[in-house]
């Protein structure tokens, strides 16, 4: 049974919400992990409403709570909301969870979560300098971490490279919605990391993302200088991290 001191993460997606207790120790669930399904309305009144529900299935376990958004997060308040309800602009979503929790909540970007994660447990473990932590999904989300240190809300997709939204020509959205072959697909991926090598002199980047499961047929195409390896966590990485981030106080 999970120790009250464990700290819980949440992973708040467009389809489900899933969360667990988090062994700082190993950087692993501290018991099996439970979903949700995230409602068609998912403003923030309804999905605390489920984050009580979710936290009731753990009773033993008290420490703080980190959650995960997908959205650009200062202060525990929420700024953009590209793909969940509009009402949460401007909602500060830490205060608005600890009450309706009773518990010690802290929210964070998903991307953010994620580079914590890998950068503590998972690929960067024991790296030093610059890491950069990209997911390529429907989006291209961003973490940057220095020396173990997070500097948040990147959004690293939304840089304009050769006049276009990032993410529009590189995220694995492009490659399915456009069928582009692994090799197409890296030229453009060659062109993204080339101009976050050019910005950032990172030491290294880390691919997540569902797509980082067949990191093999792609990552080798990539052509840049800097080390780029595939992420470890997987869908672990948002609970793990935000669990971590809530550990050490938020933002």
């Amino acid at each position: 049974m999970a120790s009250s001191a464990q700290p819980f993460g949440i992973d708040f997606g467009g389809t489900g919400i899933k969360g667990a207790p988090v062994d700082l120790g190993t950087g692993d669930f501290a018991q099996e992990r439970e979903r949700i399904s995230t409602p068609d309305k998912s403003t923030p009144d309804n999905i605390a409403e489920i984050f009580v529900e979710l936290l009731a299935k753990f009773p033993d376990c008290t420490g703080a709570v980190g959650v995960t958004v997908p959205g650009v997060v200062r202060h525990g308040v929420v700024h953009s909301a590209a793909n969940i309800d509009k009402a949460w602009i401007g909602t500060d979503a830490d205060k608005l969870f600890t009450e309706a929790t009773g518990r010690e909540v802290h929210v964070v970007n998903d991307a953010d979560a994620a580079g914590l994660a890998e950068v503590r447990y998972g690929a960067a473990k024991g790296r030093s300098g610059l890491v950069i932590v990209t997911t390529l999904g429907t989006g291209i989300g961003s973490a940057l971490v220095h020396d173990g240190v997070l500097v948040p809300n990147s959004e690293l997709g939304h840089l304009e490279i050769d006049g276009h939204d990032a993410e529009s020509r590189a995220a694995n959205s492009a490659r399915t919605r456009e069928d582009l072959s692994w090799k197409h697909w890296a030229k453009r991926l060659t062109t993204y990391y080339r101009t976050l090598e050019m910005l950032f002199s990172p030491e290294l980047f880390v691919v997540g993302g569902g797509v980082s499961k067949e990191s093999e047929e792609f990552l080798p195409l990539i052509e840049i200088d800097t080390e780029i390896i595939p992420a470890q966590l997987l869908n672990k990485a948002g609970v793990v991290g935000a669990a971590l981030y809530a550990s050490e106080g938020g933002g």
